[in-house]
């Protein structure tokens, strides 16, 4: 091939009249017997549509399918090809990985679907996938995996209400029927209901013990006596009345608990989950209250534990909605919200730090160590701005509104991403809910009652009749028209 290389320059400028023409014919090319090419074509058949390549090119990985012997469990040698019972459109992308040695994910195919065909074929998407589709891919795969999660979990709309017990369910499967999915039944929604007004009213009743209560006794009442009560909160005026409400939420919260831990078919599971785990905390703080003494100084240890009873505003999860879609967005932004945390962590450290040294000289400071400089830092980042501490001096002012300025662009960092992740999310849980109502109106078309009352037994009785009427006609020789 060299030397034929090197006569074309001359053979194309004789033909033009640059040089005169050559008087001995061009050598032929010299090619060694070794390097003669001996590949052949490998032709394949996916559902009907053929592929053809050369053999060398599927023999490059001889890890998968295609490039080991394994190919010839599908061998056919009627038509002598290999016959792959599989999706022709995604095959496309398989021979092209063969060809190119990279993957290409398909914008309109199924994440899960296209990992199939890979796992088939013996290959690898996440190794080998181009850097024009991987991101795409990995939103794709994660949307996907998220999906299937809810799902799982009862989704975000509140689970698939549609969803049926099997025919000879035990008592633990109807109630927790009933618990993860109370729209499919009337039982179920009751108690979704009662639930719901007894979390409303506990809460209420724990905010309401904290408002000082006005004077409702009259005017015969002394000045002093009317002074004290007008101090009071309503907690303690109304202890009685508020104890027996709290006590009525406890026992139904109590025996909410027991009934799900009871119907739970993993109650390992149940216990360790986090709703489970607020259940619990929302009622602890009654039944150690109940087992301790009237003595101030050993009640006054566990004062704390009433605070625990705000989790009961979280019970609210398994009423709304909302509050599901935003506890998805935070799980699924763990890693934006840590780089916040980590980034507002270095800045207000290195802030304090430097304001310190800056106002520690000036008389009557208030930043007197760096602890006490992190609240005006963080309170400065996050433009609250209360001036309960302020700087005096000319640095420590500039100090101040540099850090003011880091702050919003720290915090305005990890927000888009945030609030693109809760429209994502939200849109995966209206296209759930249209899911679910497309298969409850499909049930119950198919389950609704026909219009035409047919009584298929008068049918069968008179095709049988006109049969046996046609038999006896032919008989006779002669025919009938039906």
């Amino acid at each position: 091939m060299t030397s034929v290389a090197s006569w074309l320059p001359f053979v194309r400028a004789s033909a033009i009249g640059w040089v005169p023409l050559a008087q001995k014919p061009i050598p032929p090319p010299f090619i060694k017997s070794d390097q003669e090419r001996i590949d052949t074509k490998l032709r394949i058949n996916v559902s009907g549509t053929h592929f053809e390549t050369w053999r060398h090119t599927v023999e490059k990985f001889p890890d998968s399918l295609l490039g080991s012997d394994e190919k010839e469990y599908f061998y056919d040698p009627t038509n002598d090809e290999y016959f792959f019972d599989r999706d022709p459109d995604l095959f496309r992308y398989v021979l092209a990985y063969y060809r190119t040695g990279k993957v290409h994910f398909p914008r309109r195919a199924c994440p899960e679907e296209f990992d199939q065909e890979l796992a088939f074929f013996g290959l690898v998407a996440a190794d080998s996938m181009g850097d024009c589709c991987y991101e795409e891919y990995r939103d794709r795969k994660r949307d996907s995996s998220e999906l299937s999660s809810n799902s799982a979990d009862g989704g975000l709309g509140g689970g698939d209400e549609t969803k049926q017990l099997p025919p000879g369910a035990s008592l633990r499967e109807k109630m927790w029927h009933s618990f993860e999915y109370p729209h499919s039944n009337t039982s179920g929604l009751v108690f979704y209901y009662v639930t719901g007004f007894f979390i409303a009213g506990s809460v209420l009743a724990n905010v309401m013990e904290t408002v000082p209560c006005p004077n409702l006794f009259g005017a015969e009442t002394t000045i002093t006596l009317a002074k004290s009560e007008e101090s009071q909160s309503c907690g303690e005026r109304f202890e009685i009345e508020l104890f027996c409400v709290d006590t009525a939420c406890v026992l139904i919260f109590s025996m909410e608990y027991i009934l799900r831990l009871y119907a739970s078919p993993n109650r390992l599971k149940y216990a360790t989950s986090v709703m489970s785990v607020i259940d619990a905390v929302a009622i602890l703080p009654y039944y150690v209250g109940l087992g301790l003494s009237d003595n101030k100084e050993l009640s006054g240890a566990f004062v704390t534990l009433r605070v625990f009873r705000v989790f009961r505003v979280f019970k609210f999860s398994r009423h709304s909605q909302g509050l599901r879609i935003l506890g998805y967005t935070l799980k699924s932004c763990a890693r934006e919200l840590g780089f916040l945390l980590f980034s507002l962590t270095m800045a207000v450290v290195i802030f304090a730090t430097v304001m310190f040294y800056t106002e520690k000289n000036v008389p009557k400071t208030e930043f007197t160590s760096i602890p006490e400089a992190f609240w005006y830092t963080i309170v400065t980042m996050t433009t609250l701005g209360y001036g309960d501490m302020v700087p005096k001096t000319i640095t420590g002012k500039l100090v101040g509104g540099i850090c003011s300025l880091s702050g919003v662009l720290v915090i305005a960092l990890p927000v888009p991403v945030i609030v693109s992740n809760f429209s994502r999310i939200y849109q995966q849980s209206q296209r759930s809910d249209k899911r679910d109502a497309h298969k409850t109106s499909c049930s119950a078309y198919v389950c609704a009652p026909s219009f035409l009352d047919v009584n298929y037994e008068d049918v069968k009785n008179h095709v049988q009749a006109i049969l046996r009427l046609s038999e006896f006609r032919s008989k006779e020789g002669s025919c009938i028209v039906l």
